[in-house]
């Protein structure tokens, strides 16, 4: 397999939204039609319960994991990352639902556990801190990808800060909405369900 070849079925990979599918599941409704409008575990959690909202969670993140794995066997750690660039590219603009997807946060989990899971954890770490202070699903998301590319510099060097930069620059890119409610403090925290 040519490695065009692998970052396209990443990309692929990614157009498969968990989302969209656990809401036709559960709700038998187009999620995207309901709360944010965004195919995304937030969305879900929000819109039809935590039992939805996990197994979105579950779906999106194991697609990443997936993606990375089938990269770094086919063309080592440098493939690797490519791939979980583009499968995260696959989740927020997939072809397949007209390029209306998710932020990429659950994906870009899983991308990163199976890069480096120390680095992965540690933003975690520092995102559910972020959660439990404030309650912002949103600003925890963004802290944790922003801290990651600079948490790679420290612990692996420049290759994984620029993959770490493109994750983190994606998931602020298509926060930018919740970035600006923040900033006007209307943003809803993670227990305000969808009406």
């Amino acid at each position: 397999m040519y490695p065009w070849q692998m970052l396209l079925l990443a990309y692929c990979i990614g157009n498969f939204s968990t989302s969209f599918l656990v809401g036709k599941i559960f709700g038998k409704i187009d999620i995207r039609q309901h709360g944010s409008g965004n195919a995304g575990s937030t969305n879900v959690l929000r819109t039809l319960g935590l039992k939805a909202g996990a197994w979105s969670f579950l779906g999106d993140s194991l697609k990443g994991a997936i993606a990375v794995f089938i990269g770094k066997s086919i063309g080592g750690m440098e493939l690797a990352m490519l791939s979980g660039i583009a499968v995260v590219i696959g989740h927020n603009w997939p072809v397949v639902l007209k390029f209306k997807g998710g932020k990429g946060v659950a994906t870009s989990i899983g991308v990163g556990l199976s890069i480096h899971p120390l680095s992965a954890l540690i933003c975690i770490g520092v995102g559910v801190l972020m959660l439990y202070r404030y309650r912002y699903v949103s600003l925890a998301s963004i802290t944790a990808l922003g801290l990651l590319p600079w948490v790679y510099l420290v612990l692996e060097g420049k290759t994984y800060f620029y993959f770490g930069l493109a994750l983190a620059a994606m998931a602020i890119f298509c926060h930018r909405s919740n970035i600006d409610r923040l900033l006007k403090g209307t943003e809803r925290k993670l227990t305000q369900k969808n009406t």
